[in-house]
């Protein structure tokens, strides 16, 4: 099971994170100060596989990807592999490219809603659901259209003195 992931810059600024197992917002906090401090430990040339035991209990695992000025985190247990968490971190920063042309830091800051609702078209529920960014566009692009046709109104005229909606 997918325990969090976590969008955060190089600064240690989270800019997502969605957690599958509930913690209050101070366990949080600190879970996110401690990952940012193995990351930034870290050398370039090393694996972007950690043992997450002393951050997140037995049995965790935590997979990143560097890309730019942001972190991709995906914090899991045994049952899942390693490969495709890192696999899947692909999906979603190929995804956010196709959905905002060459993803950055701001885009993420200023579109937080879909951000989210891409993450949970690709997990939900710390279970994965979609492994292709066609099909993951697909969902959003449906999603995106659905929501534009429900906040049109429509105005008919009631009589010629007034209008109903």
């Amino acid at each position: 099971m997918i325990r969090a992931v976590i969008v955060m810059n190089t600064q240690g600024k989270p800019r997502l994170t969605k957690f599958y197992d509930y913690m209050p917002p101070e366990k949080q906090q600190e879970l996110i100060r401690r990952v940012f401090g193995v990351l930034c430990s870290r050398a370039e040339n090393v694996s972007n596989f950690v043992e997450a035991d002393s951050v997140f209990g037995p049995d965790t695992r935590l997979v990143y990807k560097h890309y730019a000025t942001l972190y991709f985190v995906f914090i899991f247990d045994s049952s899942e592999n390693e490969l495709a968490m890192l696999d899947l971190i692909q999906v979603l920063v190929e995804t956010l490219d196709k959905c905002f042309k060459n993803v950055c830091e701001l885009d993420i800051v200023f579109n937080y809603s879909k951000l989210h609702t891409i993450l949970d078209e690709i997990i939900f529920g710390g279970q994965v659901l979609e492994t292709s960014s066609a099909e993951v566009m697909k969902a959003v692009e449906e999603i995106s259209r659905l929501e534009t046709a429900s906040n049109t109104i429509t105005l008919v005229p009631k009589s010629i003195s007034g209008w109903r909606s």
